[in-house]
């Protein structure tokens, strides 16, 4: 490139203009490669909560008790029975369900479940998934949301 890009007549000439225009589509691509380097070295991974999780001791969860726990998205029941795990999430379409005196229902679309989480009404295709509890070694009780169990399944422990 010449020392002076302007002509006499102050126009800039076809060869400094090509010049130019390569040296910046360069520098435009390198940061563009540079962008994608620095990206592709963050990595993409989202972490989940675990689906194993502790609930506390037996005697925590007497004959009648009835739990809701929000962050975990399941109810905990206990009867004369046993304990068991029933998810509050709708099967419809993901909706968090609330509990009424004659089972669950879904504020968004309207399902409707019985007391063991069997569809009465509404849109959902399925019940409500129960889920396995087991006694950890230290005496805790631990649900296990990846596991479903029958409905109707609950546990007695010591």
């Amino acid at each position: 490139m010449s020392s002076e890009v302007h002509d006499k007549d102050g126009n800039v000439s076809r060869r400094d203009f090509l010049t130019l225009s390569a040296v910046g589509a360069a520098a435009v691509t390198g940061m563009g490669i540079l962008a994608g380097v620095f990206r592709y070295a963050k990595s993409d991974a989202r972490y989940e909560d675990s689906k194993v999780f502790k609930i506390g001791k037996p005697e925590n969860f007497p004959v009648g008790t009835v739990r809701k726990l929000d962050d975990k998205k399941v109810f905990i029941f206990s009867d004369d029975a046993g304990i068991y795990a029933i998810s509050s999430v709708c099967t419809h379409l993901g909706c968090v369900v609330f509990e009424m005196e004659e089972g669950f229902q879904c504020p968004c679309h309207g399902s409707k479940y019985n007391k063991i989480g069997k569809v009465v009404a509404g849109p959902a295709p399925r019940g409500l998934p129960w889920f396995e509890v087991t006694q950890d070694v230290d005496g805790s009780l631990v649900v296990d949301a990846s596991r479903e169990v029958p409905a109707g399944t609950k546990n007695i422990f010591s």
